[in-house]
């Protein structure tokens, strides 16, 4: 149309509609229009869409926001490119039937829905926020445009994600400007379907993987989160994505920011603020490519390490580079010879996020055998990984370079990375001797080290390389050939840890994997040696700082905050997150390691316990522990569960918040536990008084932390099990300023005159006769 058409028809409708009436709600009809000043409020109330202007700007949008929330938080913008300047906007629906956004003073035009109706046009606000322009014929209304098929930074439950460059959600310039920016993130119905987040034209910063009919592979945390759903569908070229909340009162959306970050936030109501529950990317192995082609992101290495590895059967393309922790240049097939389409194979990478599948191929009916037999098929296969965890059928072929692929803890799915048959060789003989040789469990089995290797690394286990001395052996430092630092846990011949507790150990942590867990590189066995070799974690363990004041400076409160709510991790994932259920029995502040970073990882499971998935507690008549840890109806009864371990929990909060040991005498009340020392005071409401001083903070918002932090600790070590929260209840409670109940008595232990003990195991001849509490007679409930 020319332009003179235009302004006459925009005369028109400005003369012809009638100003939007204060009594509609929701609608407007051809005969109306909508005014700055004026709002439309969906039917139960939860959107409404009027006029606004962003943070200091002047401009005028129009948008859609949430009703009830204090602070005006936008989700749609028509006119995000093309801003209005005074306060003339107005909202109508031409003769046409599509709707224009104008100015009632110049008729210049800002916005159209570029449609036609046949019938009589309506545009209704939906309690979703989905805008709609509906044609009516009869009783019978057609969707002709909805604002869900354009969104602008927002993505809000049940709308459905389409693929392609006009569907795409684009970020705001800027909190004060929601002009397209920079970042902006699409369906790709290519190979595989992912989302993938770009910065610019072509620069990729994150992709989710493809769906695996759970979960993104590359987000895989998502099939644990039980308060929203996911659905993809792919029918051919045709694909969708779409996400729902179960609890429909729910508020919740996902943004897309202006420097790049995909946000997932959940509004709570209870303390008025936005619950930000995840964000991507969120880590360095989070962006793309970031250790190149063929290369392998590992963020759950050794602390400081560089965390690029390459894939199976490839080497570093530039060692110099990778040396000086440039990873970019990726890798490349090793030397030993190309793949020949004869003899190859694949080696199972665990736990991965599957590579681009941009030029992938996706088969929804091949299942996971037959799609292995046709890579090997195929000379420029590379790679192969299920499409369909749900179902089991499904497969993903990958061709050429495998790009920005990384390692999760404990999730992500199978990759099968094709090698030469010399790589096969190879990695058959490094993995002959197992330890199942010793159990029944062969899942567990993990590679086991050489005895001259381990002598060689350790300097023949020599004093200078000794890190300390537990209740089963000694612990030293090593370094493997490759420059790989370890930490040989040297089982001593007389410890009461005999071969059971050693394949308990192994058994347990050679499954787990999480960034609060000290990592379980593989063990050796030497006639009566047993040896477990460990990741090694330059800062020693916890107790090392908290109970020394010179050491304990290191810490302060942010820092120890961070340690607590790391080891609440830790044993929320070991209790429930994990594959397996696993109760950990002996966790204090020896038993939690700190890297070089001061991130804490719960060690030494030798007497941890595997629970069966809907057990909920066990019993056993050999008692072991350490005293002062122990929850009361374990160390007088034997009986131990998930509820145990949060006993130990609250203790070693309180060690952590007060600078003191559980068993120490206190100048005020000798005779008494740490426990209940600080319940006497929290009585008095004078909790601070038991806060290390070192770790003071200063200000009010630290002090509220801190006696919260208190009073969590108190509330895991309340007499009653039932009485204590869960590790989910804990984590939930340090990351959130909800209200807390008031805890109830605690399980007071009394003790004599004596600072410190290590651990007990019945019948053990380690532990001094004064120092020892007798167990093994007790009968367990």
């Amino acid at each position: 149309m020319e332009l003179q058409p235009i302004l006459l028809l925009l005369q028109l409708i400005t003369f012809i509609t009638l100003p939007f009436s204060s009594s509609s709600t929701d609608t407007i009809s051809i005969n109306q229009s909508l005014a700055d000043g004026q709002m439309l409020v969906s039917s139960g109330e939860r959107h409404t869409l009027g006029f606004f202007s962003p943070g200091n700007s002047t401009n005028r949008y129009l948008g859609i926001w949430f009703t009830k929330l204090p602070d005006q938080i936008v989700v749609w913008v028509a006119n995000r490119d093309n801003p209005i300047n005074d306060t003339s906007g107005l909202l109508s629906i031409d003769p046409q039937g599509g709707m224009l956004l104008h100015s009632k003073s110049t008729a210049a035009l800002f916005w159209s829905t570029n449609v036609s109706v046949l019938g009589t046009p309506l545009a209704r606000l939906l309690d979703e926020g989905n805008f709609v322009l509906l044609q009516q014929d009869g009783a019978d209304e057609t969707v002709l445009w909805q604002s869900f098929d354009y969104p602008t930074d927002t993505v809000l439950p049940n709308m459905v994600r389409k693929t392609g460059p006009d569907h795409a959600v684009r970020s705001w310039k800027s909190s004060n400007d929601p002009a397209t920016g920079d970042c902006y993130y699409v369906l790709d119905p290519r190979g595989s379907p992912e989302l993938i987040l770009y910065r610019g034209r072509a620069t990729k910063l994150w992709r989710s993987g493809p769906w695996n009919g759970i979960a993104w592979s590359g987000i895989p945390e998502m099939a644990r989160i039980t308060f929203f759903n996911a659905t993809v569908v792919i029918d051919g070229s045709d694909t969708t994505f779409v996400w729902g909340l179960r609890n429909p009162d729910m508020i919740a959306r996902f943004y897309l920011d202006p420097t790049g970050t995909l946000n997932r936030a959940v509004w709570q109501d209870k303390v008025g603020r936005w619950n930000l529950i995840a964000y991507y990317p969120k880590e360095q192995c989070d962006y793309y490519g970031n250790c190149g082609p063929n290369g392998n992101c590992d963020p759950y290495r050794v602390a400081g390490d560089f965390p690029c590895t390459c894939l199976p059967g490839f080497e570093p393309r530039f060692p110099n580079d990778w040396y000086l922790r440039d990873g970019s240049g990726g890798c490349v097939r090793k030397r030993t010879g190309n793949l020949s389409c004869g003899g190859d194979g694949f080696v199972k990478l665990e736990n991965a996020k599957v590579p681009d599948t941009t030029m992938a191929r996706l088969n929804v009916d091949m299942d996971l055998d037959v799609c292995g037999e046709e890579c090997l098929k195929n000379c420029s296969c590379t790679a192969y990984a299920s499409s369909n965890l749900a179902s089991g059928v499904g497969c993903v072929t990958l061709y050429g370079d495998l790009v920005d692929t990384r390692v999760f803890a404990g999730d992500g799915q199978d990759l099968y990375v094709r090698v030469d048959a010399t790589e096969l060789g190879m990695r058959a003989r490094m993995l002959a001797p197992r330890l199942e040789i010793l159990y029944e469990d062969k899942d567990s089995s993990v590679p086991i080290f050489d005895v001259n290797d381990i002598f060689d690394a350790t300097g023949n286990f020599s004093l200078g390389n000794k890190l300390g001395q537990g209740g089963f052996g000694s612990v030293y430092k090593g370094v493997l050939f490759d420059g790989q630092e370890i930490a040989v846990k040297r089982l001593s011949q007389t410890s009461r840890q005999g071969i059971e507790e050693f394949k308990n150990e192994v058994r347990l942590v050679s499954k787990l994997q999480h960034k609060n867990l000290a990592r379980l590189f593989g063990c050796c066995i030497h006639g009566d040696e047993k040896m477990l070799v460990y990741e090694y974690l330059q800062n020693r363990s916890l107790d090392f700082f908290i109970f020394d004041k010179t050491q304990g400076l290191q810490l302060d409160w942010p820092r120890r905050f961070e340690i607590i709510i790391g080891i609440a991790r830790g044993l929320l994932y070991l209790h429930q997150d994990s594959r397996l259920k696993i109760i950990h029995r002996d966790l204090k502040a020896s038993n939690v390691l700190l890297d070089a970073a001061m991130n804490p990882k719960i060690s030494d499971f030798g007497l941890a316990r595997l629970f069966g998935e809907d057990q909920t507690e066990a019993n056993t008549n050999r008692v072991v522990g350490t005293y002062g840890y122990m929850s009361p109806e374990y160390a007088m009864g034997g009986l131990y569960s998930t509820k145990s371990d949060a006993f130990s929990f609250g203790v070693l909060t309180l060690e952590i918040l007060s600078g003191r040991r559980s068993n120490q005498c206190h100048q005020e009340s000798p005779s008494i536990s740490l426990i209940a020392h600080v319940w006497e005071l929290w009585k008095e409401g004078r909790a601070m008084d038991i806060v290390d001083s070192s770790t003071l903070g200063g200000s009010d918002s630290t002090d509220q932390v801190m006696t919260r932090c208190v009073q969590i600790g108190l509330l895991c070590v309340q007499e009653s099990p039932v009485d204590r929260p869960t590790m989910s209840d804990v984590v939930f409670m340090l990351g959130n300023a909800t209200t807390l109940p008031s805890p109830k008595k605690p399980a007071f232990i009394l003790q004599g005159k004596y600072d410190d003990m290590d651990t007990i195991a019945t019948g053990s001849s380690a532990i001094p006769s004064t120092n020892r509490v007798t167990l093994s007679t007790l009968v367990p409930r």
